[in-house]
């Protein structure tokens, strides 16, 4: 039909330790990617969260919870494709992070 179609499977989450804060928290880096390949963006990306909270701030524009197991990127704005954002939280333990809306533009 030639409409480009996209789903919330184009969106992968990477998501890997890095440098403790000095305090001794655990730290994780997050990388939200767009792995679209008929050059499809997606915007209003939700991912189920839990009750996500960080020691460290996070831009809120980048990444925020807006309630129990609802976390918003990128507040909302569209992510093109193969392009990614990514944030640092510091937390005991690393949050499970799952897609789980998108919509396609």
């Amino acid at each position: 039909m030639g409409i480009d179609t996209c789903s919330k499977d184009d969106v992968v989450i990477y998501q890997g330790a890095t440098t403790p804060l000095p305090s001794g928290i655990p730290t994780y880096t997050v990388q939200i990617l767009n792995t679209c390949m008929s050059g499809c963006a997606v915007s209003d990306i939700h991912l189920s969260c839990g009750w996500f909270s960080s020691a460290r701030l996070i831009n809120p524009t980048v990444f925020r919870r807006l309630r129990y197991d609802d976390c918003l990127v990128n507040d909302g704005g569209p992510l093109g494709s193969g392009q990614s954002i990514s944030f640092e939280y510091a937390n005991t333990y690393q949050y499970p992070l799952d897609v789980s809306s998108v919509v396609c533009n």
